[in-house]
């Protein structure tokens, strides 16, 4: 069976302090609390109870340091490394090796080889967790503020909703977009934005954009890249709206939708 990576699943090197350990373990518990996922259905809770206790197990080797020597053993075993063997004796009368030139310094150790394989998995496992929790979060918070909408998938998109429109006037309500990334940038701002143009949605039509991720790039990054697709695109009605889904924190632009902010204030309060 192989041996669990818990430097990767803490997302630490293998150099990490013991304070670094403690901090990346508070911050990874943190996301899988109870409270944090009691909204959610029980396979998602099952999922997080399942996350917390291989976090609390990486913790409880890491922070010991008896434990934490002998899984550094277990891991350099693992990965192949030759045992140390210790020099044969000189024969008698036979020339003393000569010390090595100082002009020419040992090779520097090889670095330590993540399990890939087994971190991809744990990694997409982890990924795709959250992205569950935070669209089943966003579609709560949707049908509790209301709004009459008709799915209508979009490549790309975890949501994609087009306002029905009433007999005699047209829905006030703009075209939503959601999309989970792991880490909001200037990148997943035009990537997001370009395949919001592929929609086909009519010119005077409103396109808002949820783009939520766990990580975000700073306020004056998500900005400029936003300004940036506006000017490439002035004939496109949309509205980006960077989120971080930790905690609900939206970079609102002051032009938004009156429907996103009351959504947003509504995923904020999780009530």
């Amino acid at each position: 069976m192989a041996l669990k990576d818990y430097f990767q699943l803490l997302e630490i090197p293998p150099t990490a302090t013991a304070d670094e350990v403690k901090k990346a373990f508070r911050l990874q518990i943190a996301r899988y609390h109870p409270d944090k996922v009691q909204h959610l259905g029980k396979e998602f809770q099952d999922m997080a109870a399942d996350r917390a206790a291989a976090l609390t197990e990486a913790y409880r080797v890491l922070s010991d340091e008896g434990r934490r020597a002998e899984y550094d053993r277990a891991r350099r075993s693992e990965a192949g490394a030759p045992p140390q063997a210790a020099a044969a004796p000189p024969e008698p009368g036979a020339p003393r090796p000569s010390a090595p030139s100082a002009a020419v310094p040992p090779p520097p150790p090889e670095p330590a080889q993540p399990q890939g394989s087994q971190f991809t998995q744990e990694r997409a496992t982890r990924d795709e967790f959250v992205r569950k929790a935070t669209m089943s979060r966003f579609n709560q918070a949707l049908e509790a503020v209301g709004g009459d909408f008709t799915s209508a998938p979009l490549r790309g998109f975890d949501i994609a909703l087009v306002p029905k429109s009433k007999m005699f006037s047209k829905s006030k309500h703009p075209r939503l977009l959601g999309r989970f990334v792991s880490i909001v940038d200037a990148e997943a701002v035009a990537d997001a934005w370009k395949g919001a143009g592929q929609w086909g949605a009519p010119a005077n039509e409103a396109i808002c954009v949820f783009l939520m991720g766990t990580k975000l790039a700073s306020a004056g990054e998500l900005a400029k890249a936003i300004a940036e697709q506006r000017r490439k695109q002035r004939n496109l009605k949309l509205t980006l709206i960077p989120i971080d889904a930790r905690v609900w924190d939206a970079h609102m632009p002051i032009d938004a939708p009156a429907f996103a902010k009351i959504l947003i204030a509504r995923l904020k309060s999780g009530s």
